[in-house]
C-alpha cells in the first residue's frame, strides 16, 4: 500500500476538503483526487461519497480514516527509530501564526532558540488577529497559532493555555511624565486599545464602568504599529502588553505609566492540529512555553513586570 495515497486520504478526511488537503501537501487537486482513487481501487471500497458537492466520508471511509492515522503514526515511528525521522539535519518546517502582541514580545527570541537547535528550521509566519488565526488552524491552513482566544478542542484541534501577558498604560516619554497616574487622570486623555470586541478593548471599557467614571474617548486600533505611531504623535495613551512596550521603548519614545489601576492581563492560547505530525508541533510548542516561563522568571523581567501597577482594584 502506497503511504502517499494514505496520507492524501488522511488529510482530505481531516480537513474535510480535497482542495485544502492538496494545499497542505503542495500538490494539485487532481493529483490528490487521483491518489485517493488509486487507494479506493486497491482497497476495493469507496471512501468518499461523490454524489454531490458536500464532502462526506462513506462508512468504509470513516473506518479507514482511523486505520490511516495508525498507519501514518507507525510510519513516523519507523523513520525515527531507523534514522529517517527527527534526527540531525532533518528540516523542521512549520506554518506558525501569531498575534502582534506575541510578535513584538517573545516570538523572535524563541524562534532564534528553535533555529539554533534545528539549523534547517523553515518558518512560514502569518501575523493576524485572533479570530482569523483560530479559523486558519481549524481549517488546516496553520500548524500552530498563538492567539488571545482558544480554538475549541475537537475536530482535530487542541488548545493549551500559555502564560498571560500583563497589560499597562503606555504614553509618550516626554509628554506623559507624571510619576503615577490615577484613573481620572488617564480619562483626561484619548485612550487607544486593540480592535473593538477584543479582550483588551472589553476589559478597558469594563474598568471604567466599574469605576463609575464617565467613559473617555476610546479608539479601537487593530495594529500595534499604528497604535504606537499615534502615541508617539501625542494622540493619546495606549493599553499594551508590558513586554511589548518594553521592547519598543528600547528604540522609540515610549514609557510604561505607573498607575493605581490594574488592567486585565492578555490571555495567550496555543492551538494546533492533532495529526501524525503533531508530536513535532507539540515539541516545538513545549519549547515556546519553556522560553516564555524563563523570560518571566528572569530577574530583569520580573522587576519590569511589577513596575506598572501598585495595587489591585
Amino acid at each position: 500500500m502506497n503511504l502517499r495515497f494514505v496520507e492524501a486520504f488522511h488529510w482530505a478526511a481531516s480537513l474535510r476538503s480535497v482542495t485544502r488537503a492538496a494545499q497542505k501537501l503542495h500538490i494539485t487537486q487532481s493529483a490528490l483526487s487521483s491518489r485517493i482513487a488509486s487507494l479506493e481501487e486497491e482497497l476495493g471500497v469507496v471512501l468518499l461519497d461523490r454524489r454531490d458537492k458536500q464532502f462526506r466520508l462513506t462508512v468504509a471511509g470513516q473506518r479507514f480514516h482511523t486505520l490511516a492515522q495508525r498507519l501514518l503514526e507507525v510510519q513516523r515511528q519507523v523513520k525515527e527509530e531507523m534514522g529517517g525521522g527527527g534526527g540531525a539535519g532533518r528540516p523542521v518546517a512549520l506554518r506558525i501564526g501569531a498575534i502582534e502582541s506575541v510578535v513584538h514580545s517573545w516570538l523572535t527570541g524563541w524562534l532564534q532558540e528553535v533555529r539554533a537547535a534545528n539549523p534547517d528550521f523553515e518558518l512560514e509566519l502569518t501575523v493576524e488577529t485572533s479570530p482569523v488565526l483560530v479559523d486558519q488552524v481549524r481549517r488546516g491552513a496553520q500548524d500552530l497559532v498563538f492567539a488571545a482566544i482558544p480554538a475549541a478542542d475537537g475536530g482535530g484541534v487542541r488548545t493549551r493555555a500559555m502564560a498571560s501577558m500583563p497589560m499597562a498604560f503606555v504614553g509618550r516619554a516626554d509628554l506623559h511624565t507624571k510619576r503615577r497616574y490615577g484613573l481620572p487622570e488617564l480619562a483626561d486623555h484619548d485612550l487607544l486599545t486593540f480592535q473593538r470586541g477584543s479582550q483588551p478593548h472589553q476589559a478597558l471599557l469594563q474598568t471604567f464602568q466599574e469605576s463609575g467614571l464617565p467613559l473617555p474617548r476610546v479608539h479601537a486600533i487593530s495594529s500595534i504599529s499604528a497604535m504606537v505611531q499615534l502615541v508617539e504623535g501625542g494622540f493619546g495613551i495606549a493599553t499594551l502588553p508590558v513586554a511589548v512596550a518594553e521592547q519598543l521603548a528600547k528604540r522609540l519614545s515610549l514609557r510604561v505609566l505607573r498607575s493605581d489601576t490594574d488592567l486585565e492581563p492578555l490571555p495567550i492560547h496555543a492551538s494546533y492540529r492533532e495529526d501524525p505530525s503533531s508530536q513535532l508541533t507539540e515539541s516545538v510548542l513545549d519549547s515556546a512555553i519553556d522560553y516564555v516561563a524563563r523570560q518571566r522568571t528572569s530577574p530583569a523581567s520580573g522587576k519590569a513586570r511589577m513596575a506598572p501597577t501598585a495595587r489591585k482594584r
